[in-house]
């Protein structure tokens, strides 16, 4: 094989890349600036009626972030870890032809309704919880082995009192941890043993991460 058929090989690659990164660049920003229809808002308030329209824009915004975690595990099943934004997402997709060409335009797919779904167990988790968990951690930029914090999505039922929701905590061993039937420890999450005496990270929950890499960014 010739040096020029060698490096013409190379600059077709490196196209088919950059122009990869690019429009997927394109459709991480479409699907975080979409603007939701208000009735969907309006419906979610029908839902749960305590919440002000500040609290339903949160809800909005977990619904954005759903899509793009989706987006970013590439087809691979992610959970809906959230009550009050699965809602959210149902009402969408009653918007028949605006929910087709936002999936086409932000996802490249229809994406199928996955209903909501929590640990197995307060403390043992599912494949696409433990997906979800990673993907939000990254965006989030939490360490997901020692979260400071909860992403969105799974703090979001917690912070707005949803009555059905899922509650995670950081940390099992804190007085928020209630042990009700809701309640679950995002510490555990993808411990396949329940990680019994820990209350940090979960030794080797990153090795089974998506991508192979040993973060929770490996979505991409």
């Amino acid at each position: 094989m010739s040096i020029e058929i060698v490096f013409l090989s190379v600059c077709m690659i490196l196209t088919g890349y950059l122009l990869y990164r690019i429009r997927r660049a394109y459709q991480l920003a479409y699907i975080e600036n979409y603007r939701f229809r208000h009735s969907i808002g309006r419906k979610v308030q029908d839902h749960y009626p305590h919440l002000s329209d500040e609290q339903v824009q949160l809800v909005l915004e977990g619904l954005r972030e759903y899509f793009y975690i989706c987006k970013m595990a590439r087809r691979r099943v992610v959970s809906m870890p959230s009550q009050v934004v699965d809602v959210a997402w149902h009402e969408f997709i009653l918007f028949t032809r605006p929910y087709e060409k936002f999936c086409k335009k932000g996802l490249g797919r229809f994406l199928h309704h996955t209903p909501t779904e929590a640990m197995s167990s307060p403390t043992l988790a599912q494949e696409g919880i433990k997906r979800a968990w990673r993907l939000s951690c990254a965006k989030h930029s939490i360490d997901p082995s020692r979260p400071a914090e909860l992403p969105l999505l799974f703090s979001i039922d917690k912070e707005l009192n949803i009555e059905d929701g899922f509650f995670y905590s950081r940390n099992c061993k804190l007085s928020s941890y209630g042990g009700r039937g809701n309640d679950y420890c995002a510490a555990h999450i993808g411990c396949a043993s329940g990680c019994s005496g820990s209350t940090g990270g979960c030794g080797g929950f990153f090795g089974d991460s998506d991508g192979g890499s040993s973060g929770c960014g490996g979505g991409d």
